[in-house]
C-alpha cells in the first residue's frame, strides 16, 4: 500500500493509473474508519483496478449549529496511524492524506454550491455545510481522477448532492452508493458516535427505530407526512434529546412531500448532548 501526502504525486501517480487504463475507485473519509467506511471499499473494489482512499478532516464543512456554535472540528476523532494499518489490512492500493495548507493555502477563494439542494434539511441547520462538502469533493475528484466513487447511504443528502455535481459539472465520474451500516440495535454507524455517554448510546436507538415504525405506518396505508412525523417526533421526545428537524421529502429533489406517494426520503437529525446524529429511510410508494 502507498501512501501519498503530495497533491502533485497524486495527480502523477493518478495520471499513470489512468495511462495503463485501469479504473480507480475512490472512497473519500474523514478518517476514523469504521465498518461502514469498510463496507464502502468492498463495493467500490468490484468496479475498479486500483482503489484509493483519502483521509483529509475537511475544515470547510464544519460549519454553525444551535448547540454547537463552531460545531466540532477541533474535536473530530482522528487516529490516521490506526486508519492506515486498516486500510493496508483491507489491501487498499494508494492511501492519499493531504495537508490541509497544501488543500486550503492562503488566499483560496473558490467554492463550490449545489444550491437548493444543499440549503435543507442537513444544509438548512448547517449553513455552510455542503458548499464545504462539494468544494473539497471537486478538489479531490481533480487530484484523484476516480473512474468510480461511493457514498455511503446514511449521508443520502450528501450522496443526491454529489450526484447532480457531478452531472452538473460534467464529470466523468460514476457515483454509486452503499447502504447504511448499522450496529445490533439499529444504530446507524458513524464516527461520532465514541461522543455518546453511556446512557445516550442506551437512547439513541429510537433514532432507527423510530424510522421503522415510521414505514411499517406507511406500508399500512398512512399517506399524511405531518401524521408520520409527529409520530417520530413523539417516539423521540421519550429520550433526553432535542430534534434539529424530522422532514419527508422528495428522494429526487428534496422537496416536502406533503403527501406521501413515490420515492420518499424520511430524514432526521438529533441532539444527544452536544452530539448531533442522522438517519434516514427511503420508502418507495406506489401512487
Amino acid at each position: 500500500m502507498k501512501i501519498i501526502k503530495s497533491i502533485n504525486e497524486m495527480q502523477r501517480t493518478a495520471f499513470e493509473v489512468r495511462e495503463k487504463n485501469e479504473r480507480i475507485g475512490f472512497v473519500a473519509t474523514m478518517g476514523a474508519l469504521h465498518k461502514g467506511h469498510l463496507s464502502l471499499v468492498d463495493i467500490v473494489k468490484k468496479g475498479a483496478d486500483v482503489i484509493i482512499i483519502s483521509i483529509f478532516v475537511n475544515p470547510k464543512q464544519f460549519g454553525t449549529s444551535e448547540v454547537s456554535p463552531q460545531e466540532d472540528y477541533e474535536r473530530y476523532p482522528r487516529d490516521v496511524e490506526q486508519d492506515i494499518k486498516i486500510l493496508e489490512d483491507k489491501k487498499v492500493d494508494i492511501v492519499f492524506i493531504p495537508d490541509t495548507y497544501e488543500m486550503y493555502p492562503e488566499g483560496h477563494l473558490s467554492y463550490v454550491n449545489v444550491q437548493e439542494l444543499g440549503e435543507v434539511l442537513c444544509g438548512k441547520s448547517r449553513p455552510g455545510h455542503f458548499k464545504g462538502v462539494c468544494t473539497v469533493l471537486v478538489k479531490l475528484f481533480n487530484i484523484v481522477k476516480p473512474d468510480i466513487t461511493i457514498f455511503g447511504e446514511k449521508d443520502m443528502q450528501q450522496a443526491i448532492i454529489v450526484k447532480k455535481m457531478v452531472e452538473d459539472l460534467n464529470f466523468d465520474i460514476e457515483v454509486i452508493t452503499g447502504p447504511t451500516i448499522r450496529e445490533n440495535d439499529g444504530l446507524a454507524i458513524s464516527s461520532r458516535n465514541i461522543y455518546l455517554s453511556a446512557q445516550q448510546r442506551k437512547d439513541v436507538p429510537i433514532l432507527y427505530k423510530s424510522l421503522v415504525i415510521a414505514k411499517e405506518m406507511i406500508e399500512k396505508g398512512e399517506r399524511d407526512s405531518t401524521v408520520v412525523i409527529e409520530k417520530i417526533r413523539s417516539l423521540i421526545e421519550k429520550k433526553d434529546a432535542k430534534i434539529d428537524y424530522i422532514d419527508i421529502v422528495d428522494k429526487k429533489d428534496l422537496t416536502p412531500a406533503k403527501s406521501i406517494k413515490g420515492d420518499v426520503l424520511i430524514a432526521l437529525a438529533v441532539y444527544f448532548g452536544s452530539t448531533r446524529l442522522i438517519d434516514n429511510i427511503v420508502i418507495g410508494v406506489n401512487p
